[in-house]
């Protein structure tokens, strides 16, 4: 039989090596670090080029219980979810390779939670737990600046990431982050430019591209993940194609668009035909999570950990390189 040679590609760029943590040889107390990016060619295409490192699943935790989150979720966790402590510690036992601790806008009392807070949570999951620690705001611009900068400050050397870095906010964050040793995550609206731009606004503050983790945003399956893949690809190819300002690697969140829809959220007076409630919302979010692997995602953050298992069993697969 006549052999048929595979075309391969061959790329001009690659994608930034970034290592999250720090051991106590680096200056922090993480058990380890963890390295993503790196990739020399598209997703799992290992007859080009190796993946350099395979990509990496992370779980959210909250400083509280939160009250806006399924109670799928919720009966889940159990008690562990009053306390952020807690939380970790059952996250990494459920086999995590890094904690997203996700801060609440307001406290338990209904007032916006405070710096303190916002550090003493920080604090207690770093003791709780020796993974590698993302540390994500609630997403306004002045309330985040006001929570990351006094954690960023009290984690001095630990390699945390800092997010959510965006347009409003990124001279605070990045400039933090470069005082004290740690990461930024940036996140823009899905838009290959829009995600162009402001890497390069963090990069002419001066914080070096090894810092980076870039959020290009996604939505749920359904719920216009089709173009965030789009986008997503069209970034990889053009950090392949020598485009320095699309090389970072990609973190997105697709936990928590996944348990944001109504097939994921609702359990009741929903049609007969759209099956068993819970594992049609693990079902969403793994969906949602292996098409973002598969787009090029280098850090995955999850909710489930069924949703994991099944994510880390399929990349498995695709990590495996026939004989």
């Amino acid at each position: 039989m006549p052999q048929v040679e595979i075309p391969k590609d061959s790329w001009s760029g690659s994608v930034t090596t970034v290592t999250l943590g720090a051991t106590a040889a680096d200056g922090g107390t993480r058990s380890h670090t963890i390295t993503v990016g790196g990739h020399k060619a598209l997703p799992f295409m290992h007859f080009e080029q190796k993946m350099a490192h395979r990509p990496l699943i992370a779980l959210e935790i909250k400083d509280h219980r939160p009250d806006d989150w399924s109670p799928l979720l919720l009966d889940l966790w159990g008690d562990a979810a009053n306390d952020p402590a807690s939380w970790a510690k059952a996250a990494e036992s459920a086999g995590a390779d890094a904690l997203v601790l996700w801060l609440s806008q307001n406290g338990t009392d209904g007032k916006p939670t405070t710096p303190q807070a916002a550090v003493a949570s920080t604090k207690a999951v770093l003791q709780a737990s020796g993974l590698p620690l993302l540390v994500f705001a609630p997403g306004q611009a002045e309330l985040d600046n006001a929570l990351l900068v006094p954690i960023s400050e009290a984690t001095t050397g630990e390699r945390l990431v800092l997010g959510i870095c965006e347009d409003k906010n990124y001279r605070t964050i990045a400039a933090t982050a470069m005082a004290n040793g740690h990461l930024i995550s940036t996140r823009t609206p899905m838009d290959v430019n829009l995600a162009k731009q402001l890497n390069i606004l963090v990069r002419d503050m001066g914080i070096p591209p090894d810092r980076i983790l870039m959020d290009p945003t996604t939505g749920g399956l359904g719920y216009g993940i089709e173009y965030g893949y789009s986008v997503m690809e069209r970034l990889r190819l053009a950090a392949l194609q020598g485009d320095g300002n699309t090389q970072s690697p990609m973190i997105v969140t697709p936990g928590a668009e996944a348990w944001k829809t109504k097939e994921a959220k609702v359990g009741h007076d929903v049609p007969a035909t759209w099956g068993e409630w819970l594992e049609r919302a693990i079902n969403w979010e793994t969906l949602t999570a292996m098409a973002l692997v598969e787009s090029g995602a280098d850090i995955i953050v999850l909710r489930h950990p069924e949703s994991m298992r099944r994510l880390r069993a399929a990349i498995d697969e695709l990590m495996s390189v026939p004989a």
